[in-house]
């Protein structure tokens, strides 16, 4: 459930018609709906209460959407972190998500993230290879302070997602393999700085079947019971996030959080551990349009070309992984047709439809995007010299923009000349 809706024949987030907003702000721009974003917050919250020991760990994937409005949002329904730069973690910090609920994700962190992550006292470091243990044993022993870990286990299950997104099969860069995790913890258990406190599995995004989830928290069970009688003390389960979200309706709807949160109490009961989680696109996906304005609409051979005026640089996704998002006209006519829906920026690539049958509009209309506020703004760049897309926030009748178009000016001074050209 999302709180777009048609009201006396215009969209609206929430209570503010679409419209007002892209003759404010302009066009393209994100618009996210808080009371959708809480929504979900509480939904997830409750299908995974009673998992395991205690008060489930939910840290937020901040890559979804690393806005600090929205992570502000999620910081009040009491939600951690989960980060994998640096720049997420300052994010989440800034947006009042304290950080011992931060889980710090990532095959390349730095020894200066590291650092700085120790800094701030974060609650757990998803180490994903053996040489990273070694890195991060050397910068909590320079600092003095223990850093509390977990390892992220590759378990080798085909998720069923997208190639592009599918990270826990044996030949993808993620953790370390499942066979060899007993060294591993051996030997991670003998250095310095270290404190092993948990096991992590993430296996992909985009889940839309629960069987590749549970088989991989049926191996992550085994492999938390061999580690307790190797004599490590094993009190964290990070289970990860990746459950999809509904978007193209001709496909079949992933499972609820509510036979998600099932799952996970069948399969976990007995683990005896603290049962943590990394929800990202299913928080914050529908909870977010990008809203575009027509161009023009030029003939094609077979159908006509709808060109927006936002691009493969402000939503990557269909581009990148041939993603479908619905396209509905923000004043729908009443009238459909078919046609091509693309943005302005030279590249065949900057395709969002193909064949799409759709509201039919015309040169001025507005359009959203729909389900897009997960992996949107946030793997928006400044290709063809276009400017970030802003982003709004709505709140029942109220709206704010809570990060600002860039100006050209700005995008083009960024850049510094050195002094053999006139610097």
């Amino acid at each position: 459930m999302d709180h777009f809706d048609l009201r006396s024949g215009r969209l609206h987030a929430e209570d503010v018609a679409l419209e007002a907003i892209a003759e404010a702000v302009g066009t393209p721009v994100y618009v996210y709906s808080q009371a959708t974003i809480e929504r979900h917050a509480r939904v997830f919250r409750e299908a995974v209460s009673g998992a395991g020991r205690g008060e489930p760990w939910i840290s937020f994937a901040v890559k979804a959407n690393p806005n600090r409005a929205v992570l502000s949002v999620l910081a009040g329904q009491g939600f951690g972190a989960d980060v994998v730069s640096a720049g997420e973690l300052i994010r989440a910090i800034a947006a009042g998500i304290p950080a011992d609920k931060i889980i710090f994700s990532g095959v390349g962190k730095t020894a200066d993230e590291m650092r700085l992550a120790l800094a701030h006292g974060i609650g757990q470091f998803n180490l994903e290879s053996e040489p990273e243990a070694e890195m991060l044993s050397a910068v909590a022993s320079e600092l003095e302070v223990e850093a509390r870990v977990a390892y992220r286990v590759n378990p080798d299950v085909d998720a069923g997602t997208h190639a592009k997104i599918s990270t826990g099969k044996s030949e993808n860069k993620f953790g370390i393999p499942i066979d060899t995790a007993l060294a591993a913890y051996a030997r991670a258990g003998a250095m310095p700085g270290l404190k092993l406190q948990g096991v992590a599995v993430h296996i992909g995004s985009q889940l839309t079947a629960l069987e590749p989830l549970e088989a991989a928290f049926t191996k992550i069970g085994a492999l938390v019971r061999e580690l307790r009688a190797a004599g490590h003390d094993i009190t964290i389960a990070d289970l990860g996030g990746g459950l999809g979200v509904p978007y193209d309706p001709a496909l079949p709807v992933p499972p609820s959080p509510a036979d998600y949160g099932a799952m996970v109490r069948r399969v976990t009961a007995g683990w005896d551990v603290r049962v943590a989680f990394e929800p990202g696109r299913l928080i914050v996906a529908n909870a977010g349009v990008l809203l575009s304005r027509v161009i023009r609409v030029k003939d094609g051979v077979t159908h006509p070309w709808v060109i927006a005026d936002a691009a493969m640089n402000d939503l990557l996704r269909p581009s990148l992984y041939d993603a479908w998002h619905e396209i509905r006209a923000v004043t729908p006519s009443g009238h459909r047709f078919t046609a091509n829906v693309v943005g302005p920026v030279c590249e065949t690539g900057d395709t969002f439809a193909i064949a799409r049958e759709m509201d039919a509009v015309a040169a001025n209309d507005l359009i959203a995007f729909m389900t897009a506020g997960a992996y949107g703004a946030t793997m928006a760049s400044t290709y063809n010299s276009r400017a970030l897309t802003p982003e709004v926030l709505v709140s029942g009748d109220r709206w704010a923009v809570v990060r600002a178009r860039q100006p050209l000016e700005a995008l083009i001074a960024a850049d510094s000349m050195p002094d053999w050209l006139g610097g």
